[in-house]
């Protein structure tokens, strides 16, 4: 029987859609997102304002505005699914660290009882001992 951990189980039980969303929102939280889409944005200007052949997208860049408003409509609930899933996750952990330190203290309470006992039969021991001798 394998044990798996709470991470694992939560991780486990995480949907195709759950897993993309969480793909999504961490790529489009990275630096590398953010160069590459500044770069693609700097050349469709620039090719849009010389426009050697074609301006398909003429100033103010209205299809540009528009691309980015579709990104912008779909990325924000993707990045809400995911926070929402890591806040669900660091709940768990929290309820799972509660518990193990619950735990904890039971164990630590039940050797200190244990301890005491030990103690007290020494203590007794040691006053036998002595009303012999």
């Amino acid at each position: 029987m394998e044990n798996k951990t709470w991470h694992q189980k939560h991780k486990d039980s995480l949907s195709f859609g759950d897993r993309l969303a969480d793909k999504v929102a961490n790529g489009m939280g990275s630096w590398a997102f953010i160069i590459w889409q500044s770069l693609i944005v700097v050349m469709w200007m620039i090719l849009n304002v010389v426009g050697f052949i074609q301006h398909w997208d003429v100033y103010p860049f209205i299809l540009l505005n528009l691309i980015f408003s579709t990104q912008a409509a779909y990325a924000a609930p993707i990045i809400m699914m995911s926070q929402n899933r890591q806040n669900q996750r660091d709940r768990e952990q929290a309820q799972h660290d509660y518990q193990t330190n619950i735990d904890a203290k039971k164990e630590i309470e039940a050797l200190q009882i244990q301890l005491s006992k030990i103690e007290m039969d020494k203590l007794d021991k040691i006053l036998e001992l002595l009303r012999k001798g």
